[in-house]
């Protein structure tokens, strides 16, 4: 798995022993000061974000929770490789695009487990949101929202929890549906985050959590959504935190073969001849920086590139390609790349890439092998159809939310293959590749599974206790709690 620019320090430092698989540079084990609040945020704070997480209030339509597309049974994740959002119905692989969507949501749901490490220094698949250590904006982050993000936030995860109730195809809907969605639609993201916190103040049950959880709240008046995002973050530094693997014990006693022979040899070849630390490194298993690595690309992509070709071909005016970091930095270097996930839990938190092209862990790994290679012949396998479209169109002033016709359904289906059955779309993202070939063996590959599989914690397999039975609102938790799942 190793690339030209990807750092491999922390490869050549590892110096591996023979025989026992002892690594004297392995990753420290993770520690309470290693997170935020030092891993125990104030309970009363955590109850409440814990509720928040899981109660559809905080988007615009009032049917969709950070939950549904994170779900603490489903490795955080939705177990799809890319999910419906807004507007669709059910949870996790059976969720439909229900009553209608404007798409999927173009990039997988990211994992979360660990978020609340403070080695985190950017979020999202393109880290557009990252620490403004030069205070240019009041926030203290350099995000999207720019000026707009308010302070008062006290974490980089804090402030990741503003985002996707902005988004029309993940939480706040179309334009004209509700006032969240108008208000992001003309482009008032401060005026968003005020109706959800005036929903907030308006439910006396959360008003007086509020109160309880924050010194600065004296009365419902003063709850903003700032104050939700910081509970947000406090209880998922304590719900997902996951240090309990049999990969933690082996840091713990510093040695590989803790972890029984064959695993020990992939984890020998993790830090050695497969590369793979030069990027999955430290106790999080992740540099936290950007590389190009080929990953296909599946599914609608975020509107970048300049290719008219989809355009042409179907009549729909969207550019399908993901240019990942590089619309972030607009720098050419940075074409493609995509931020390294930590790999805690890794078995558990497929489909695996950015684009969630990959339905087996096995295949993801191979793909690091050769990737140009791997990208070439990638099929994707089947993704749920998009069955009810919601389609914009204008008419003078005023955008028009309609079904799509039947007639044009087969079109509208196309993007979701476009770029990977274009050669010069495909050919832009192999380009961009920094990732150099890797030999290894079918032992040797089976001996590496063997070793992602010692990076899971049975504790995190299902959190799903976390789901609140009833929430303020008086909206249904999704997902449904474990009792309600079964019935």
């Amino acid at each position: 798995m190793p690339s030209r620019p990807m750092r491999a320090a922390t490869a050549l430092a590892l110096v591996l022993m023979a025989g026992a698989g002892l690594a004297s540079d392995l990753p420290r084990p993770l520690s309470d000061t290693d997170f935020l609040h030092d891993g125990a945020p104030g309970a009363v704070m955590v109850d409440l974000g814990r509720h928040l997480f899981f109660d559809p209030i905080l988007s615009g339509n009032r049917n969709i929770a950070c939950g549904t597309c994170h779900d603490p049974a489903r490795g955080t994740g939705d177990g799809m490789a890319l999910g419906f959002g807004e507007g669709g119905v059910g949870t996790g692989p059976d969720r439909t695009s229900g009553t209608g969507v404007t798409g999927r949501v173009p990039r997988n749901a990211q994992p979360l487990y660990n978020i609340g490490a403070r080695e985190y220094r950017t979020m999202f698949h393109d880290g557009r949101l990252e620490p403004d250590p030069e205070g240019t904006f009041p926030s203290g982050f350099w995000s999207p929202a720019r000026e707009t993000l308010p302070d008062g936030l006290d974490s980089l995860l804090a402030a990741q929890a503003m985002f996707p109730v902005l988004s029309p195809v993940e939480m706040a809907g179309v334009t004209g549906t509700n006032p969240v969605a108008t208000a992001v639609a003309e482009d008032r993201a401060a005026d968003a985050w005020s109706h959800l916190a005036d929903r907030l103040r308006g439910i006396p049950a959360y008003a007086a959590a509020f109160v309880a959880a924050f010194d600065d709240i004296d009365a419902p008046g003063d709850i903003r959504f700032v104050h939700a995002a910081n509970a947000l973050a406090a209880f998922q530094t304590v719900a997902f935190r996951s240090d309990r693997s049999p990969f933690d014990g082996a840091l713990r006693a510093g040695d590989l073969a803790w972890l029984g022979p064959e695993a020990a040899r992939g984890g020998r070849l993790f830090y050695g001849k497969a590369g793979c630390a030069d990027c999955h490194a430290g106790p999080l298993l992740t540099d936290h920086e950007f590389h190009a690595i080929a990953v296909p690309q599946i599914g609608p992509g975020k509107g970048h590139g300049a290719d008219t070709t989809y355009f042409a071909a179907s009549g729909f005016s969207e550019r399908l390609e993901d240019e990942g970091r590089f619309r972030v930095t607009f720098d050419p270097e940075d074409l493609f790349r995509f931020r390294t996930p930590s790999l805690r839990n890794v078995a558990l938190t497929g489909p695996w890439g950015h684009s969630g092209a990959f339905d087996e862990l096995g295949a993801m790994v191979r793909h690091h092998l050769d990737a140009v290679v791997s990208l070439d012949g990638y099929e994707a396998p089947p993704l749920p159809p998009v069955a009810r479209v919601i389609t914009r169109r204008g008419d003078g002033s005023t955008l028009l939310f309609r079904p799509l016709a039947p007639a044009r359904q087969a079109a509208f289906a196309a993007r979701d293959g476009h770029v990977q059955a274009s050669p010069h779309l495909r050919g832009r993202i192999a380009e961009a590749a920094e990732i150099a070939p890797v030999d290894l063996t079918e032992t040797e590959l089976g001996d590496l599974l063997a070793f992602l599989d010692t990076l899971t914690d049975p504790t995190a397999r299902d959190r799903s206790a976390l789901i609140p039975r009833r929430l303020p609102s008086g909206l249904a938790p999704q997902p449904a709690p474990p009792r309600l799942r079964a019935r």
